[in-house]
């Protein structure tokens, strides 16, 4: 460990330990768009520059966030498992006539490159996009509101904001009963954003309509986890980023911001 100068790595811990021990350390590139893994404030102390990939699910997670939307609103995950069944269901939680994207209020909680992706790719459908970010100060097609205001007016919720200690729960049982008793919410991001608790308990009392979420606060999902309890909810494994490009591109996006910011 001590001779090493750069370490890259995707999923596995670079702590205090490690970096640490690895007493030449100059710099740890990060395959992923978070640096979670990594004691990063305890490496810039010592000199050492971390480097993520940010943007690197860009494409695949917009996608699939489109792909839960359909789904859920479509019933179309409730209708493939009731037909395996042998049911020839009509009537799903959201009624027996599904709502359409065409002139839907879609709520983007957050707006950064994956959140403008999803944006991009829902236009075509005919919705109305309102989108929440504290830190978006550019121009945009679409309309840049309050959390209050997206929160009573979307038809159907995106969560896209950076997991921080400020963001933890940014939403919570408050936002879930301001919402649309129609209203969809959708969490291929970070389980931490949102309350679970507060989430099962909206979806249960049936203050919105469904959700979809590929994200959980432990994973694997436990067996005796009250997701796996509700009609209204669509879940996946955490796959939203696992796309053959999305693996591909990670090692270009990293050596191309080494070369431009570092050497």
């Amino acid at each position: 460990m001590e001779e090493y100068q750069w370490i890259i790595t995707q999923f596995a811990p670079i702590g205090k330990k490690v970096i640490e021990r690895a007493e030449n350390l100059e710099l740890v590139g990060v395959l992923r768009a978070g640096t979670e893994n990594v004691a990063v404030s305890y490496a810039e102390e010592k000199g050492i520059a971390v480097y993520n990939t940010p943007g690197r699910s860009k494409t695949s997670v917009s996608e699939f966030t489109v792909g839960l939307i359909l789904t859920e609103i479509r019933n179309i995950a409730r209708g493939n498992q009731k037909l395996r069944e042998h049911q020839w269901q009509k009537y799903y939680p959201n009624g027996l006539l599904a709502p359409e994207l065409k002139e839907s209020t879609i709520g983007l909680i957050g707006y950064g490159e994956i959140g403008q992706r999803v944006a991009h790719l829902l236009r075509p459908f005919g919705c109305n996009i309102l989108f929440f970010d504290d830190y978006f100060d550019g121009t945009s097609p679409d309309t840049q509101v309050s959390l209050e205001e997206l929160v009573e007016k979307a038809d159907i919720f995106s969560m896209h904001y950076r997991l921080t200690p400020q963001t933890k729960h940014m939403i919570n049982e408050s936002h879930f009963k301001k919402m649309k008793p129609s209203a969809v919410f959708i969490n291929s991001a970070r389980a931490g954003l949102v309350n679970e608790q507060d989430l099962i308990q909206a979806l249960r009392n049936k203050e919105i309509t469904g959700a979809a979420v590929d994200v959980f606060e432990q994973e694997p999902l436990p067996a005796d986890h009250p997701y796996l309890t509700l009609d209204n909810l669509t879940i996946t494994p955490h796959i939203a980023g696992s796309t053959i490009g999305n693996f591909a591109n990670s090692p270009k996006i990293l050596v191309n911001r080494i070369f431009r910011e570092y050497l």
